[in-house]
């Protein structure tokens, strides 16, 4: 229950962002997508949902496959900031870092697919 919380509080943080600080995410978006603002639009509202949707015993299970889903959809970002290098202050701008990242995102993907299953 207490790994479920936590990774809906970190969801419902990093939903929120999008909306409070859209540059960045803006900035990551690979430009052959279209329509960028409302991918990030899109993207922050699913991971606030997604979140809000693991709180509950009757949602946990869907929320967490979009979670997933959500999780491999924006994968092509994290590898175009890294393949592009895009600027960023501090230690978000070091390659090394974005490159990084890559695969700090199957852990995610792993926390989000236990609860799939079951309870």
């Amino acid at each position: 229950m207490i790994g479920r919380v936590l990774l809906a509080v970190f969801f419902g943080i990093a939903g929120t962002l999008h909306f409070v600080f859209p540059r960045p995410y803006l900035r990551i978006m690979p430009p052959i997508l279209p329509a960028p603002r409302l991918l990030v639009i899109v993207s922050g509202a699913a991971e606030i949902a997604g979140g809000l949707g693991l709180l509950f015993s009757q949602t946990s299970r869907p929320a967490a496959c979009g979670l997933v889903l959500l999780l491999i959809a924006v994968f092509p970002a994290n590898i175009y900031t890294a393949v592009a290098h895009i600027p960023f202050p501090g230690l978000l701008g070091k390659s090394w870092a974005q490159w990084l990242r890559l695969p700090l995102q199957i852990p995610l993907i792993w926390w989000a697919l236990l609860y799939t299953r079951p309870q």
